[in-house]
């Protein structure tokens, strides 16, 4: 039977790790969104010294597990401490909390940057067309048209994107940091309360999502109010 007393008791102890969760879901999403920015306009030509590096990139970290990534960036790097110390990069790769970071935002890029090179790319033409005939640069084209259009389109595919990485960072405690999960596996191993020590955490996951998901709809019902009215 489920003690309703002693998830009133734990979930002060689990809402301890939500400031870290909320750091590296937001720190992640950030960086991997901007990274996935410049891998979405970088295949929009033809260049195949860029383009197929890229999607090789792409395809490893979208073909294989995120705590694979994480476990090769944080245990797997550590065998080059020497190199990484020669290039004065070790001072990143041995905390865990940067692998973490580096882990998450580069899987965000990965599955982002084909959200984005979709939306780009469904911009119908004709307006790109229209901008140059009336003066536009490519340059002025892209941001004042292509880019603003494409965000709107992707909102809904980013938005699933974005929910998966703040879920994502539940693996962040096999590195030893204490979030929510971490928070979460020690009172287990203290208590031997698995069922409820989880419902908490699960719970706290879901207001957490609920909550982005909302933000998300309100922006795209913002910027997108045809849609609302169709």
């Amino acid at each position: 039977m489920i003690d309703f007393a002693f998830f009133v008791e734990i979930v002060p102890t689990l809402l301890s790790g939500l400031p870290l969760t909320l750091q590296l879901a937001g720190l992640s999403i950030a960086i991997g969104f901007a990274l996935a920015l410049l891998l979405a306009l970088a295949q929009q030509g033809n260049h195949r010294i860029l383009v197929w590096p890229i999607r090789s990139f792409v395809a490893v970290f979208r073909g294989t597990p995120l705590l694979v990534q994480i476990f090769l960036i944080y245990y797997g790097l550590g065998q080059f401490r020497p190199t990484l110390q020669a290039v004065g990069l070790w001072w990143l790769f041995r905390e865990p909390y940067w692998c973490a970071i580096i882990a998450l935002s580069l899987n965000t890029a990965a599955y982002g940057s084909e959200i984005l090179r979709g939306a780009i790319q469904g911009v119908p033409r004709g307006l790109a067309e229209a901008a140059s005939a009336l003066g536009m640069t490519r340059l002025h084209t892209l941001r004042l048209v292509v880019l603003p259009l494409a965000l709107r389109q992707a909102i809904p595919s980013y938005s699933n994107e974005i929910i998966l990485m703040v879920k994502g960072t539940s693996l962040a405690s096999i590195v030893t940091l204490m979030e929510v999960t971490g928070i979460a596996q020690g009172l287990i191993s203290q208590t031997y309360r698995a069922v409820e020590v989880f419902v908490a955490a699960g719970a706290i996951y879901l207001t957490i999502n609920f909550t982005i998901i909302s933000a998300l709809n309100a922006l795209e019902t913002w910027l997108t109010p045809y849609r609302v009215r169709a």
